[in-house]
């Protein structure tokens, strides 16, 4: 998603968006934000993870509460900026967010040089260490594990290793990798391009071709874009969540919305490889967890199609598959409150030592 961050954002500092304007929308967000609960938890913190110093940020209104670990997607694009989406989430669920080496303010924080090595399996074995630190922190046997889009890919090698960490694997915006159905995908973009005289679209699509193997960054980031742009009114209904999350995130200064973008930059460019040669079924379908996903049904990134696909190939003990209407891709934030609902029917029952939850 870098093009869309890169282009609103550089949209937004160039025609000067008021900042006023902009400070009072972050003091109401940060009003809403508040929680005074007894037992509730707001922390902030630079975390030793991977031999450096990340950010993780732990929010809830009661610390009894089971404990669920996002793995936000990208590549480098830090959640945080949709943290007032989840706050009826945190009624039920104490979310621990982590910018990712190489995203957000572990990148601020960070820059280039001390971002070390960034891959899918070093990602990995940072998010076992965010487990463990997020369910010693709490207190907890085993949290619960929220992976989206990117996160997805690598979050998946955790819910295999270390079953012994988590309550159940959730993913969202599910990526399942660009080697199976590529010719299909690829022709049903430029369909709908044609469709909508979208000329410029269909020409890149067609220069680029269906092969990732071959692609640049540029590629990547033009193939994503007419992507998105092929679903006119997804794309337009994404770009305003994603403009209004980055731009009034509660918190964050200006440097820290050129980061988000930098970041975002960086991590692309260093996980194109992975990305491009990402498969999932040869990644494993065996968990010794529950296995659930929660698709946005109109999504043309990741599609309900193959995540679907996918979902029918796992061996689980238990496994739960749901469609998020009127959402494409960020379905999570785009519809949160029926997300939390089917958190609430078919995931926090999962932890051993949660209470009964109802929806406020």
């Amino acid at each position: 998603m870098i093009y869309l961050a890169f282009g609103l954002v550089a949209g937004l500092l160039i025609v000067g968006v008021p900042l006023m304007k902009r400070r009072a929308r972050q003091r109401a967000a940060v009003s809403k934000l508040s929680i005074q609960t007894p037992r509730g938890v707001v922390e902030e913190r630079s975390v030793r993870i991977g031999g450096i110093d990340q950010w993780v940020g732990i929010r809830g209104e009661d610390q009894e509460n089971p404990v669920m670990l996002v793995l936000h997607g990208g590549p480098g694009c830090s959640y945080t900026i949709f943290t007032p989406h989840m706050r009826g989430w945190e009624k039920h669920f104490t979310i621990v967010q982590w910018d990712q080496r190489g995203s957000g303010r572990s990148f601020g924080r960070n820059g280039k040089r001390e971002s070390g090595d960034l891959s899918f399996e070093q990602l990995s074995r940072d998010a076992e260490e965010v487990a463990e630190y997020a369910r010693k922190r709490m207190g907890k046997e085993r949290v619960f594990l929220l992976a989206s889009s990117l996160g997805s890919t690598f979050g998946m090698r955790l819910a295999r290793r270390r079953p012994d960490l988590l309550y159940a694997y959730i993913g969202t915006d599910q990526n399942v990798g660009m080697q199976r159905r590529r010719e299909e995908s690829h022709r049903e973009v430029v369909e709908r391009l044609c469709a909508l005289g979208l000329v410029k679209g269909v020409q890149a699509m067609e220069r680029i071709g269906a092969d990732p193997a071959s692609w640049t960054v540029a590629d990547y980031e033009a193939v994503a874009r007419w992507t998105m742009r092929s679903d006119r009114a997804g794309y337009e209904r994404t770009m305003e969540l994603l403009k209004n999350a980055v731009w009034h995130a509660p918190d964050w200064s200006l440097r820290d919305v050129r980061m988000f973008v930098k970041g975002m930059r960086y991590s692309l460019e260093r996980l194109l490889p992975d990305i491009v040669t990402f498969d999932a079924w040869d990644e494993g379908v065996r968990f010794e967890i529950p296995f659930c996903l929660f698709q946005g049904a109109n999504d043309v990134l990741t599609t309900p199609v193959l995540a679907r696909a996918f979902f029918e190939d796992v061996i689980a003990p238990e496994k739960r598959f749901g469609l998020i209407a009127d959402a494409g891709h960020f379905a999570a934030f785009q519809q949160p409150e029926e997300f939390l609902r089917q958190l609430l029917i078919g995931v926090r029952p999962l932890a051993n030592d949660a209470r009964p939850a109802a929806m406020a």
